[in-house]
């Protein structure tokens, strides 16, 4: 079974900075795709950022703010973000694709979310 876990969201003031984690455990293994999303109340799921063989990509509502990274070691994707916006408070999920010992082909693995709230 694997799992994905996303951490760090919280109450962060316009113009703060704020960290997610998403762990990856479980039989996975051979990952090449990871991303993070965002829903707010009444808002369809968005793609934030992406990150794919070390290159990483970004919406046009959090260029030049947000930063994706990953540790393969640690099985660890990061959000970094700064100069947070009101605009910016959702609920942020973890994507995860890849291989395992669960599937014959790949698949797409997915947390449960992180508060993110910016507000003063």
């Amino acid at each position: 079974q694997v799992q994905v876990v996303e951490s760090g969201g919280g109450l962060v003031q316009p113009g703060g900075s704020l960290r997610l984690s998403c762990k990856t455990s479980g039989s996975i293994f051979s990952i090449y795709f990871r991303s993070w999303y965002r829903q707010a109340p009444g808002n369809q799921r968005e793609l934030v950022a992406s990150i794919a063989r070390g290159i990483s990509t970004y919406s046009d509502s959090v260029k030049g703010r947000f930063t994706i990274s990953e540790d393969s070691a640690m099985n660890t994707a990061y959000l970094q973000m700064s100069e947070l916006k009101p605009e910016d408070t959702a609920v942020y999920y973890c994507s995860v694709e890849g291989y395992s010992d669960d599937a014959f082909g790949p698949s797409t693995y997915w947390g449960q979310g992180t508060q993110v709230t910016v507000s003063s």
